[in-house]
């Protein structure tokens, strides 16, 4: 028998009553805010900026999570494993007077910075979407949407190290490489992704995707970059029938050293060819196989997963999961379009870990079977990933702001911590060993 999940009560100010997305544009207001705001800005020196430091040099590191709070601008750092124990806190927006002031003094950044914060962010600013520590874990490098860039963050000041603007108005989901060095982030309004050395945060290189591309992975060992495109997911335009106005989604797989396009991969032929038509083929999450010979991921608006053949080219299966009574069925108020979002996979490749967006649960899913384990009742949870020592699934909870442990093999929960406001993006990372946080001063 399905457990049925329990109906959450997450608070207002997380789960509003949202205005129609096609009612809250955000051109109009812009000009009219231009000359007022910048003159509320107070000017701010440059941020100081600092050398990546040798900070993990001869001491050691301490395998940590990193939890991107995107409403705060801050990320916890929790243990990877245990108790998930708070480590240390840091601002990854030290330089926000220096920011503010540019977008207030031009009337189209202020225009899409606006935008972000009606649509995207549900009435906040996205302040943090992604983040990987260095290898030497000197320093952390994090994606601020709302800011249009990737910045490097030293670990020890607090400091800004280098920051890189993206093309268009807004960054979105990263991918590190293997070997560490490397950083892949989307631009989701350029239709591009940009790959920078994540030392000295040059580019070097980029390429081109579909509309609104969304997660980056490298597989095969650093030698292709995989990204999902997701198309647009801030209108209202959600009804079945009109799933062809959402643009141009679509998986583009480059050479990660020359940036050519090695496979393009349209999930509107595959999805039809499996008989599910009526599916979104804006893919979200995913999660690959230790072999990399599978693909699970998430499409809009569906609670559930689908399986992809790689090699084959074919999608092969499907899983539906559980709804949740107390969620409102009306489109329109999913959050960009998701209704689950969120996926891992533990590294056995046995079990995979979902997050149930809309419907206020996460659950383990045996591969072999596809069958759930114990619906766990969790708040709003929007992202899943893998901890230190591979033996549970952790989730954010951005609806209740904490993160969640729940074991692989069991499916029950093990842990909650408290985090910041609106936690989204969890990432395995280092920091020097004894470190809890920047100095101050």
């Amino acid at each position: 028998m399905t457990p049925t999940p329990s109906p959450h009560s997450p608070s207002p100010r997380h789960r509003p009553s949202r205005p129609s997305r096609r009612a809250r544009g955000i051109g109009g207001c812009a000009a009219a805010l231009v000359l007022a705001a910048a003159a509320a800005v107070p000017a701010s020196a440059a941020p100081a900026s600092a050398a990546p430091g040798d900070a993990g040099a001869g001491g050691g590191l301490n395998e940590v999570l990193f939890v991107g709070n995107n409403w705060d601008g801050t990320a916890d750092v929790i243990e990877s494993t245990g108790d998930y124990a708070k480590v240390g806190r840091i601002d990854v927006i030290p330089d926000r007077k220096e920011r503010m002031r540019e977008i207030y003094l031009n009337p189209i950044r202020l225009a899409f910075f606006l935008g972000i914060r009606q649509t995207v962010g549900e009435g906040h600013d996205q302040y943090v979407d992604d983040m990987y520590s260095t290898p030497d874990g000197s320093a952390v490098v994090v994606s601020r949407p709302s800011f249009a860039d990737v910045v490097s963050i030293d670990v020890a000041t607090g400091k800004v190290n280098w920051r890189f603007p993206v093309s268009g108005f807004r960054s979105d989901h990263m991918a590190v490489s293997p070997d560490g060095r490397r950083v892949a982030v989307s631009a989701s309004t350029s239709n591009t992704v940009h790959v920078l050395d994540i030392v000295t945060g040059k580019e070097v290189g980029s390429f081109r995707t579909g509309d609104k591309p969304h997660e980056n992975v490298f597989t095969d060992g650093g030698r292709n970059i995989w990204n999902m495109s997701i198309g647009e997911v801030n209108n209202d335009l959600d009804a079945p029938w009109l799933d062809w106005t959402k643009g141009d989604r679509r998986i583009t797989v480059v050479d990660a050293a020359t940036f050519e396009q090695v496979r393009v991969v349209d999930m509107r032929e595959r999805l039809d060819a499996f008989g599910r038509k009526d599916l979104s083929d804006s893919v979200r999450p995913v999660a690959f196989t230790p072999d990399e010979s599978k693909l699970y991921f998430q499409v809009s608006f569906f609670n559930g997963f689908l399986e992809y053949d790689v090699a084959a080219d074919e999608i092969t299966r499907i899983k539906e999961l559980p709804k949740n009574p107390a969620t409102d069925e009306d489109r329109t108020t999913w959050v960009n379009d998701s209704r689950h979002h969120g996926m891992s996979m533990n590294p056995q490749g046995t079990k995979l870990c979902v997050a149930g967006t809309m419907d206020d649960y996460a659950t383990v899913v045996d591969r072999r079977t596809l069958e759930e384990g114990p619906l766990v009742t969790v708040s709003k949870p929007y992202w899943a990933t893998v901890s230190g020592d591979g033996r549970h699934c952790v989730v954010s909870e951005s609806g209740s702001d904490q993160v969640t442990a729940i074991d692989f093999a069991t499916g029950r929960k093990v842990a909650s911590v408290p985090v910041g406001d609106h936690p989204q993006r969890v990432r395995v990372g280092h920091v020097p060993a004894g470190w809890n946080g920047p100095s101050a001063g």
